[in-house]
């Protein structure tokens, strides 16, 4: 698996019935308190490896720091962060590498482990599999709006909920329930992911917004403006391949949102095992949904009310 079909992460088979998984990811500050914005950090960046069926096995941390102005105890803090998310997941981290850079930014490049009859890939949807989201969309907005001081201290504590939240869980009650194909929800926005899977599988995706989770207050601040850059940058994209009908734009900004640390979008097998997997998830405190379905098409996503 390479870079042809876009998919999450690189995947080198190295024996009858191994391969492994190679992603790096870092990111920008999305919260004010250092530790925790490793965690998102180091969970963002592993979560491609879940996204291919696979389970971590090494990290290195990937640094960028403004040693002129932030202290070497935030910078501990940060990796502190890192971690927390390793030791959680069961990975380690090995060391990593280190830059001076005016904008600090944070992540890491991780090796997993898969079996290549087993793995992942968001090339696989099929006419009839139900799509389940298994983490509310939101964390774009939620960010931007902390960045501008005008976020409710309850929505940004659900938002860092969810970014902290390890997608392992979801991929393991993906691969126990029948996933036909997964992709994680990050910088593209759902819409932008679907439309590559949709693209990559030859199918289309019909999507009724009113089932998707969305972290409650996050629409509010969209209504204020509290959008990210990326969102509209995802939405010109998606746009020549979308019919949003009667759909209100508000809707259509949110399913665009750039996550960061979002959830994985999964092709279920069948509608009874897109539930099943949804109500595992619920019970571990997962605000999973089915959200959509797929049908025979050539890379095109319909939204309906």
């Amino acid at each position: 698996m390479g870079l042809a079909t876009g998919d999450d992460a690189a995947v080198w088979r190295i024996g009858r019935g191994r391969a492994l998984v190679l992603t790096a990811d870092f990111i920008t500050p999305v919260v004010d308190d250092a530790r925790t914005w490793g965690r998102i950090a180091a969970t963002n960046s592993v979560s491609d490896v879940y996204a291919m069926g696979g389970r971590p096995l090494l990290a290195l941390n990937l640094v960028a720091w403004n040693f002129e102005e932030l202290s070497n105890e935030l910078l501990s803090e940060v990796l502190a962060g890192g971690e927390d998310t390793a030791q959680a997941g069961g990975f380690v981290v090995g060391g990593g590498h280190t830059v001076d850079d005016p904008e600090p930014k944070y992540g890491m490049a991780v090796v997993g482990e898969v079996s290549p009859s087993r793995m992942l890939t968001n090339s696989q949807l099929r006419p009839g599999n139900a799509l389940v989201l298994t983490k509310p969309l939101g964390t774009g907005v939620v960010s931007t709006a902390i960045k501008r001081g005008a976020a409710r201290d309850e929505v940004v504590d659900r938002a860092i909920r969810e970014m902290t939240r390890s997608n392992e869980a979801a991929a393991a009650a993906a691969m126990r329930h029948g996933a036909t194909a997964a992709t994680d929800v990050t910088g593209f926005g759902l819409l932008g992911h679907g439309l590559r899977m949709a693209q990559e599988s030859s199918v289309d995706l019909e999507i009724p917004v009113g089932q998707v989770p969305v972290i409650e207050g996050a629409r509010e601040l969209a209504a204020l403006g509290m959008v990210p850059g990326g969102t509209s940058r995802n939405l010109d994209w998606v746009s020549p391949h979308l019919d949003t009908g009667d759909v209100s734009d508000l809707a259509v900004t949110i399913l665009a949102d750039a996550q960061t640390s979002g959830g994985l979008l999964l092709g279920m097998v069948s509608h009874d095992a897109a539930l099943a997997a949804v109500t595992e998830l619920r019970l571990s405190g997962h605000e999973a949904a089915v959200m959509g379905q797929v049908t025979e098409g050539s890379g095109q996503i319909r939204l309906l009310n």
